[in-house]
């Protein structure tokens, strides 16, 4: 069986890849401002902080680990609170939001939104 994909689908993936590599030129996250990154797909949205300077992804948070039943929004903005609870305790209190290429719009600003409300700053 093939899986076809249109050639709207391809182009918006396209395009949000090219926003994606232009925001990464400038959005760049550190050891005191680490860069929490948003991906969302169709189901789920995920969240992680990452230190770009030692390439290395201090934690994460994904609506498939919290085992909830809540509608897109709240359930972003549930993991954006999850998110900022867990960087507080790691001593994270400032970082540097990269929306991955997505609007901030919808799913992505409710979790920017919930990181905001969890303590978090950027």
């Amino acid at each position: 069986m093939k899986l076809r994909v249109s050639k709207h689908t391809a182009a918006k993936s396209a395009n949000r890849l090219k926003k994606k590599i232009r925001i990464r030129k400038t959005v760049n996250g550190t050891a005191e401002r680490p860069r929490l990154c948003v991906f969302r797909s169709s189901k789920h949205i995920y969240a992680q902080v990452v230190n770009d300077d030692k390439h290395q992804t201090i934690l994460t948070v994904s609506s498939i680990k919290l085992d909830q039943k809540l509608d897109g929004k709240s359930m972003a903005k549930l993991v954006g609170k999850t998110i900022a609870e867990a960087s507080l305790k790691k001593g994270i209190k400032a970082v540097v939001f990269d929306r991955n290429g997505f609007i901030y719009h919808g799913r992505v600003q409710s979790l920017a939104d919930g990181a905001r409300e969890g303590g978090l700053s950027f």
